[in-house]
C-alpha cells in the first residue's frame, strides 16, 4: 500500500497524471487620457497651443493641490483648434479632473477662457473615436462634393 497525497490522486483521476495551469491576465494601462475643449467668452479669439495648455494645467493643479499637483507629469499629446488630448498617470486622473473642473479659468485681454473636460479614459482609442468619426465624415462629404473615389 503506497501513500499518495490528495493532489496526486486528483491528478491521476482527471487526466492520468497530467495537470493544467489556468492563467488569467488583465490588460491594464499605467496611463489615463483626457480630452479637453477650450471654452471662451469675449471678443478676442484664443488660439490653443501646447504652451497655453501647459500653463493652464500648471495653474489649475497648483491652486488645487499645491506643489504636489505641479509635480504630476502630464504629456500633451495633441492640440488642435479648440481641443487637446493629454496623458497622465492613471492614479492622478481623479486629482487632475477635479483641479481642472474647479479652476476658475484664465484670461487673455478681455476674454476669459477655461478648459472643459470632455472625456477621459484609460484607453486613448476611446477618446479619439469621435474625432476619427468626424474625420471620416469630412472625407466622405468631400468625396461627394468633388465626385472622386480615393
Amino acid at each position: 500500500m503506497s501513500a499518495s497525497s490528495p493532489s496526486q490522486e486528483a491528478a491521476q483521476g482527471h487526466g492520468q497524471g497530467s495537470s493544467y495551469v489556468l492563467r488569467a491576465q488583465t490588460l491594464s494601462s499605467p496611463f489615463s487620457y483626457a480630452h479637453l475643449e477650450l471654452a471662451t467668452d469675449g471678443p478676442q479669439e484664443v488660439h490653443l497651443d501646447d504652451l497655453l495648455v501647459k500653463s493652464y494645467f500648471t495653474a489649475a493643479l497648483r491652486q488645487f493641490l499645491g506643489l504636489t499637483g505641479q509635480a504630476i507629469p502630464i504629456d500633451i499629446l495633441k492640440t488642435q483648434e479648440k481641443a487637446c488630448w493629454v496623458r497622465l498617470p492613471k492614479e492622478d486622473l481623479q486629482s487632475f479632473s477635479a483641479a481642472v473642473t474647479a479652476y476658475r479659468g484664465a484670461s487673455e485681454g478681455d476674454t476669459k477662457y477655461i478648459l472643459r473636460m470632455k472625456n477621459c479614459s484609460d484607453w486613448l482609442g476611446l477618446l479619439t473615436d469621435d474625432w476619427g468619426e468626424q474625420s471620416w465624415r469630412d472625407r466622405l462629404s468631400s468625396q461627394k462634393v468633388t465626385g472622386t473615389n480615393e
